[in-house]
C-alpha cells in the first residue's frame, strides 16, 4: 500500500513539474508520504521547486492545506478561538507577546504556536524562552490554553502541520520560500491549532519577505479565500516596514522590549506598543462580531485598556508562570551579554536607511538566537539627527571573538545610511 501512494506521489510531482493541475487524491498522496517521510530529499525537492515555479491554482491551494491539516495532530478547543500571524522578516518586532496576553485579558483563547528563528535573529519562541520554557506536548498545551486563556509555546515539534515541516528543512538551505506554500502552511497550523479568528500581519518593504505592495494584496486575497473554505474568520493588516518597530534585536532584548511595553514603562518602544495596539484591535473587533451582543465595542479601544490598566502584564505573569517561568521578571533583570561595542557615527546628519538584512547578520554572527544573552540595541531612529561620534547602535555578545567579528563585518556591512 504504501509503494502505491509512493507511485502516485511520484506521478503528481511529474504531473505538476509539466505545469499541470493536481486534483485532492494526487495531493494528499504526496503530503501522506512527505509527512511520514517517505518520499526522501530529492523528490520532496522537485515538489517545492515545482510550486515555487509554477504556483498553485486556487483549488489546489485548498487540497494542499486540506491535506496538510488530515495528515498531522490537532489541538481542541471550544467557542472562539484567536490567533495571529506575521508574514515576517523584521527583526526587533516582537508583537505576539504582547498581543497574547492583551486577548486573553479581554477573555478570548488564544493557543499561539510560534517558530524558533530561521534566518532572523530570533524567533517569538526565542524570545519567550528567556522568560519561560516553550516546549509541550499538546494535551499540556490544551491544558494550560484552558486554565489561563493563552500561551505562547513552540510550534515546531507538535506534528500540526508535519508535511510542512519536512519542506521546510529541504527549502532552509536554498534560502526560498513560495508565497503559496507560505499560505498553505500558516493556515494549515492556524486550523490544526483549533483556530477559527485570526489576524494575519502582512509587512511590506525593501528588506521584508513581500516587498511590494500588489503581492501582500494577492497573499491577502488567497488568505481570505482559505478563511472561507475552512470556515475561519480572517483579517489581513498590510502595512508599510522602513525600520524595525522594537529597539531590541536577539531573544533577550526584544524581551525586555515586550515587558517594557506591558509594563507601560516609560522608555518603552512606542512604534511596538503602536503595532501590536493595533493587531489586538484588529482581532478583537473580529473576536466581538461574532458574539453579536458585543459588536458595538472598539477593538483598538479594549486593547488599550487591557495594556494601560494592566491587566495584559498581569495575564502574561499567569502564562510565564504556568509554562514554568518566574512570573516576578521584570524589565530591569533582562540584561544583555557583558562583551559590548557602540557603533558611533561618522559624520553629522540625518538617519535615512536601516538595514533589516545587515542587522540579521551581524546579530547571528554575534550568537542570536542560541546564545539568548547577545544582540543589537538600535539607540537611533529613522530620521533621527546625529552629530559626528553619536551612538547609533549597541552591539551585545558574551563572547569577545564573536563581537570582534561582528564589529569587522559591521564595517563592510553598515546598517545606518547617514545623509550630512
Amino acid at each position: 500500500m504504501k509503494q502505491d501512494g509512493k507511485h502516485i506521489a511520484i506521478e503528481a510531482i511529474k504531473k505538476k513539474l509539466l505545469g499541470k493541475k493536481l486534483s485532492y487524491p494526487e495531493i494528499f498522496s504526496i503530503m501522506d508520504e512527505i509527512s511520514h517521510e517517505r518520499l526522501g530529499d530529492v523528490l520532496t525537492t522537485y515538489f517545492a521547486a515545482a510550486g515555487f515555479t509554477e504556483g498553485f491554482s486556487p483549488d489546489e491551494l485548498y487540497y494542499m492545506t486540506k491535506a496538510m491539516v488530515a495528515t498531522g495532530e490537532h489541538l481542541h478547543f471550544k467557542g472562539i478561538v484567536a490567533d495571529k500571524h506575521s508574514t515576517g522578516g523584521v527583526a526587533g518586532t516582537r508583537t505576539t507577546m504582547i498581543l497574547v496576553p492583551i486577548i486573553a485579558a479581554a477573555g478570548f483563547l488564544i493557543p499561539k504556536n510560534s517558530t524558533r528563528a530561521i534566518t532572523s535573529p530570533a524567533g517569538t519562541a526565542d524570545t519567550m524562552e528567556v522568560l519561560a520554557p516553550v516546549t509541550f506536548t499538546i494535551k499540556k498545551i490544551e491544558q494550560i490554553v484552558n486554565k489561563v486563556g493563552g500561551c505562547i509555546v513552540w510550534g515546531g515539534h507538535l506534528g500540526l502541520a508535519p508535511a510542512d515541516d519536512v519542506i521546510i528543512q529541504i527549502e532552509q538551505p536554498l534560502a526560498f520560500e513560495s508565497y503559496d506554500k507560505v499560505i498553505v502552511a500558516v493556515m494549515a497550523k492556524k486550523i490544526a491549532s483549533g483556530s477559527n479568528h485570526v489576524v494575519f500581519d502582512v509587512p511590506v518593504g525593501p528588506t521584508m519577505k513581500i516587498q511590494h505592495f500588489k503581492d501582500a494584496e494577492i497573499i491577502a486575497k488567497k488568505f481570505a479565500y482559505l478563511g472561507k473554505k475552512f470556515g475561519i474568520h480572517v483579517v489581513t493588516d498590510i502595512n508599510e516596514i522602513r525600520q524595525n518597530a522594537g529597539r531590541g534585536i536577539g531573544p533577550m532584548l526584544e524581551a525586555r522590549d515586550v515587558l517594557q511595553v506591558l509594563e507601560q514603562s516609560p522608555e518603552r518602544p512606542l512604534a511596538l506598543e503602536a503595532k501590536a495596539l493595533r493587531l489586538s484591535g484588529k482581532l478583537l473587533d473580529l473576536c466581538f462580531a461574532s458574539q453579536k451582543k458585543t459588536s458595538t465595542l472598539n477593538g483598538e479601544d479594549v486593547a488599550r485598556e487591557m495594556l494601560t490598566s494592566g491587566k495584559a502584564m498581569q495575564k502574561m505573569r499567569e502564562i510565564i508562570k504556568i509554562q514554568g517561568g518566574d512570573p516576578d521578571r521584570d524589565r530591569k533583570s533582562l540584561r544583555p551579554g557583558k562583551e559590548v561595542f557602540e557603533v558611533r557615527a561618522k559624520r553629522k546628519g540625518r538617519v535615512v536607511g536601516i538595514n533589516n538584512k545587515e542587522i540579521s547578520i551581524i546579530c547571528r554572527i554575534l550568537g542570536c538566537p542560541t546564545d539568548k544573552l547577545s544582540g543589537m540595541y538600535l539607540n537611533t531612529r529613522l530620521e533621527d539627527q546625529v552629530d559626528r561620534n553619536d551612538i547609533l547602535c549597541t552591539l551585545y555578545c558574551t563572547d569577545k571573538w564573536r563581537l570582534k567579528e561582528a564589529v569587522e563585518t559591521i564595517k563592510n556591512l553598515p546598517v545606518y545610511t547617514v545623509e550630512g
